[in-house]
């Protein structure tokens, strides 16, 4: 088995080698580091990236450099992967800056709403239900607009708003089959994603529910931990496993590297 969506020191997580020797210890075959990137010019973004360091456009060459010094040293497979975040409004400059980059992969993302992260459940506490539900279905146009926009090989945790109470549950079957038919339609494919899988919410995405109308759709997935240390990755590649021989999935490799 194979992870495609880890962190390093890049951006949110532990050390490179850290978590290079974690996955040798979980007996996975591959490994790939998806550090965040925004390139985005507007200046909350700006703010953001400084607080966060989300600033792989300014230190993907470094980090690479440090992939191929693992790669001499380790046996496991170690792809060089990017996580951007998506908004319609910068198409270009991702395009622009992928184009460039030449990641072995890249993940894609939709994490805010109207300058809101959407993991922040106190930027929607105070919102009214039709306001809530306003942001799910502005959620869900990015999300099927990363996918129709055909920059990235993976979409990430595709119904992350399950992780946000004000926001949870208001996903319909709409929704999701209106993502699904986009994904039908694309090269790029959705992931099982394990972040919030072992806390007590037991969050895996996409959820039931939507999974089953990926396969009705004939969607490939693929597997992301989204460790972000190096305690997380057995554990949660030890979940993925088990959830994939459950489900009778088979993991499919994102498409760049077909």
């Amino acid at each position: 088995m194979r992870d495609f969506h880890i962190h390093s020191n890049y951006s949110d997580g532990d050390f490179l080698g850290g978590m290079v020797r974690a996955a040798e210890a979980a007996g996975l075959e591959g490994v790939g580091f998806a550090d965040h990137c925004n390139v985005a010019p507007r200046d909350h973004v700006e703010r953001m990236r400084g607080l966060y360091g989300f600033n792989l456009d300014l230190t993907y060459e470094r980090r690479r450099e440090a992939i191929e010094g693992l790669r001499e040293r380790r046996s496991i497979e170690i792809y060089d992967a990017v996580e951007m975040d998506y908004d319609p409004r910068d198409e270009d400059a991702i395009d622009v800056f992928l184009a460039e980059a030449g990641f072995d992969y890249a993940i894609g993302s939709v994490h805010e709403v109207d300058g809101k992260n959407v993991q922040v459940s106190s930027h929607f506490t105070d919102l009214s239900d039709e306001a809530c539900d306003a942001v799910v279905d502005e959620y869900f146009d990015r999300l099927v607009s990363l996918i129709e926009s055909e920059l990235f090989d993976v979409a990430a945790h595709i119904d992350l708003i399950e992780r946000t109470r004000p926001l949870r549950g208001r996903a319909t079957t709409d929704h999701y089959r209106r993502v699904a038919r986009a994904l039908a339609d694309s090269r790029t494919i959705p992931e099982i994603n394990a972040g919030r899988a072992l806390t007590d919410e037991e969050i895996v995405h996409p959820d039931e529910e939507f999974l089953e109308i990926l396969r009705e759709h004939d969607v490939a997935v693929t597997i992301g931990t989204d460790s972000h240390a190096p305690d997380e990755v057995g554990d949660r590649a030890e979940f993925l496993e088990n959830f994939f021989a459950r489900e009778g999935l088979e993991p499919a490799t994102p498409p760049a590297l077909e």
